[in-house]
């Protein structure tokens, strides 16, 4: 909370080692200082904290651009990044102008220097930095082109970039008192980033994107033992909480404040809030205040969201009146206890309610947003003319656990005919959910897996409609990550929840083949058309390689041939090529040699001597499911493109194989044993890496005996390690806190 105004920030270097001299605000003064050296001039108006200031001194090259401010103002655009890179550039600048227009258009904000600049290097440990009008990224975050970067790339990067640059004013112009405010400007500007994204793309699909990833990272952290508030009480190493919770889970309590307010409510608030406190260092109550000021409303209740640990769960019943014409919705909350928080208090929870017809899917009145306050409440719906089907929590309005009884039937219809396009997914995802931990049950029972017809007929609905949006389609038909299945479970079975998984996979393959491959014929790239990444083009390539991951399973002669012609066409895209490669890694027996010919083509084609290329073909590899998976991830550790020091090669590798359910808690304990060697090493070369891999281990007592004694012994093997570093001795202290 230092503001410290760096008026004057003055380099020198050797000019042909440094040409490029960079640091925070504008260029004031540069110039040849004779003997082979030169200098440049700094100054930033703007008062900082220390974090944010930066300085770059290298040879880089560059692309130039300029966007002109709502106020007039030609600002000076300049991306930098390793020489042989600059061709992968383009998209970041055109992701940079779209992000400073929407900021203005959105928010009212403006960019307040004369130049930006943007640099990008390889070995940076994290995504990106926001330091003031010298963001400082990671090349994944910002390299892009056709033969470099996947429809999913493309994404990113726009994400990150202008996550960064809406940090100018939600987190550099108004920054936060203290480390323990992290989320008040991380929350906040993710979830001005996902707006962004929302608007640059497709708003539908983003929601159910993030939902995703909430659900299968950040629901786990909140169960375990390294469950925090979104504004943590303590740390030992403050790295250890850029976490999911501090930022997506910051973004969803953002969002409760814009649902609960509307958009023109929280617009007002976040004028007032930076009217108040540009150019000051301040916390999470700043902003709620702010919110409750502008709207004239009470939101000490919503402290909660701040200050409490876990996931809450609501519960849902409904009772119809016929007589009354009136529905009736209870619900009912709880939250479990959290280390250093045995007990709960209520939230205040946003629930966006919608209510349908059964004949048709017709709204039966104007959708609501309930205000849950207390532990338990009743709703009521008046002159409803029929027994609806109720559609709770649209548009996940907020990040709970929903339980609310629904048969196979209704929720196949709500997949149909709910207007809510999250709810449509959610619908889906409830039925895939369910399916699979039946026949998790079946394979621990020596039972055929089966899939309940209802699943089928939605499936196969969803790939024969010609009108729904081409990627809400693939992910409708897209089952639950097996992170997001194991939250469902009260020990976690990794063998029979991966087995199950994928013969449940395989089964509506052979049921619905035919769907698959007419809608894998239908969205073939149409020959010498141009890559484009717009919603179009991309929503045919995810439908098509959903399609191409189902098929595969079958692991049939035809299946497997149409998967390796799409990694050799000259036509398919990286997109289409990762998806093909990813799809035959996990075969055996019949697939086996077309796995590996995919992976050897891949690597000679597209990953040798392109490091981001090469962490995708790692983290295939150590992410796939076949027998002698880890061999091979522990070979790759001796492969001569591979070092542990760079830190996307080691999360592409080490961390991707903690993230493999099945193999990574294989019986024997050997994956166990594998990730405590290379967090041993690595916590040596870069902690916070390693300390972040560490957290694999967090959730040891959600699986049965035997897995946690092998859990808990190779933690307090790296828990005794001399020289731990503060950040992993943190992690794994607390993993293993109370044993």
């Amino acid at each position: 909370d230092v503001m410290a105004s760096y008026v004057r920030v003055r380099i020198e270097a050797d000019k042909a080692a440094c040409p490029v001299l960079l640091s925070n605000g504008n260029l004031v003064e540069k110039g040849d200082l004779g003997g082979g050296r030169h200098f440049a001039v700094w100054q930033d108006p703007f008062p900082k904290p220390s974090y944010l200031f930066a300085l770059v001194a290298g040879d880089l090259g560059s692309i130039k651009d300029s966007f002109t401010t709502k106020s007039g103002r030609k600002v000076a655009l300049e991306i930098f990044s390793e020489h042989d890179k600059v061709g992968q550039l383009d998209w970041a600048m055109a992701s940079l102008k779209q992000a400073m227009q929407w900021d203005e258009e959105r928010f009212g904000l403006e960019y307040d220097l004369d130049v930006y600049n943007i640099v990008a290097v390889s070995d940076f440990n994290m995504g990106a930095m926001e330091n003031k009008g010298l963001n400082v990224f990671n090349t994944a975050c910002v390299l892009a082109s056709p033969t470099t970067a996947s429809d999913a790339d493309y994404e990113r990067v726009q994400g990150v970039i202008a996550h960064e640059y809406f940090h100018n004013w939600s987190g550099n112009r108004v920054t936060c008192r203290d480390w323990f405010q992290l989320t008040l400007k991380e929350g906040l500007t993710v979830f001005r980033d996902q707006q962004f994204s929302m608007d640059m793309t497709s708003e539908a699909v983003k929601r159910v994107e993030d939902a995703g990833a909430l659900r299968a990272y950040q629901f786990p952290e909140d169960s375990g033992p390294m469950a925090h508030p979104i504004r943590p009480e303590s740390y030992i190493a403050m790295d250890n909480f850029y976490t999911s919770t501090v930022y997506e889970k910051g973004a969803e309590v953002i969002g409760m404040y814009q649902t609960l307010l509307g958009r023109v409510g929280f617009r007002k608030g976040m004028d007032l809030y930076f009217k108040r406190h540009d150019g000051t260092a301040v916390t999470c109550d700043d902003f709620r205040a702010a919110m409750a000021d502008a709207n004239g409303v009470d939101l000490t209740q919503f402290e909660r969201w701040y200050t409490q640990a876990g996931t809450p769960q609501v519960k849902a019943s409904g009772t119809y009146d016929a007589a009354a014409r009136r529905y009736t919705l209870q619900l009912e909350q709880s939250c479990g206890p959290s280390p250093g928080q045995p007990t709960k208090l209520p939230y205040h929870i946003p629930v966006r309610v919608g209510l349908l017809g059964r004949a048709n899917g017709k709204e039966l009145c104007a959708e609501r947003v309930l205000e849950l306050r207390e532990e338990r409440q009743e709703f009521v719906f008046e002159g409803i003319s029929e027994a609806p089907v109720a559609s709770i929590l649209r548009g996940f309005s907020a990040p709970v656990k929903l339980v609310f009884d629904q048969s196979d039937e209704e929720l196949a219809f709500l997949m149909g005919h709910d207007t809510d396009s999250f709810n449509r997914w959610e619908a889906g995802q409830k039925l895939f959910t369910r399916t699979v931990l039946a026949n998790a049950e079946a394979v621990r029972a020596g039972r055929p897996v089966t899939v309940p017809g209802p699943l089928l007929d939605a499936c196969r609905r969803t790939l024969e409609d010609p009108v729904a949006e081409r990627s809400l389609k693939a992910y409708a038909l897209t089952m639950p990550p097996l992170a997001t299945l194991a939250e469902e479970t009260t020990t976690v079975d990794p063998e029979s929840l991966s087995v199950a998984a994928r013969q449940t996979r395989r089964e509506m393959a052979k049921a619905l083949r035919a769907s698959l491959e007419a809608a894998y014929r239908d969205n073939l790239p149409v020959p010498g058309q141009p890559f484009r990444v717009d919603q179009e083009a991309v929503g045919r390539r995810r439908i098509k390689n959903v399609c191409i991951d189902y098929l595969v399973e079958l692991e049939d002669q035809p299946a497997i041939a149409l998967a390796l012609q799409q990694v050799k066409s000259e036509s398919s895209t990286l997109t289409d090529v990762l998806a093909a490669t990813a799809a035959l890694a996990s075969c055996s027996s019949a697939g086996t040699a077309a796995r590996e010919e995919a992976l050897a083509l891949f690597y000679s084609k597209y990953a040798k001597g392109n490091d981001l290329l090469f962490c995708k073909w790692l983290r295939i590899q150590a992410g796939a499911d076949f027998d002698d998976c880890l061999a091979r991830v522990d070979a790759l550790l001796q492969h001569p493109d591979f070092s542990i020091k760079n830190p996307n090669k080691a999360r592409s590798l080490i961390g991707a194989f903690s993230g493999n359910l099945r193999r990574f808690h294989a019986a024997d304990g050997s994956g166990y044993r594998w990730l405590a060697d290379r967090l041993i090493e690595l916590d040596k070369i870069n902690p916070k890496s390693a300390a972040r891999m560490a957290s694999a281990f967090a959730s040891f007592r959600r699986y049965d005996s035997a897995r946690q004694a092998l859990m808990r012994a190779q933690l307090e093997r790296v828990r005794d390690t001399p020289g731990l570093s503060k950040d992993s001795f943190e992690i794994v202290g607390r993993s293993l806190k109370d044993d």
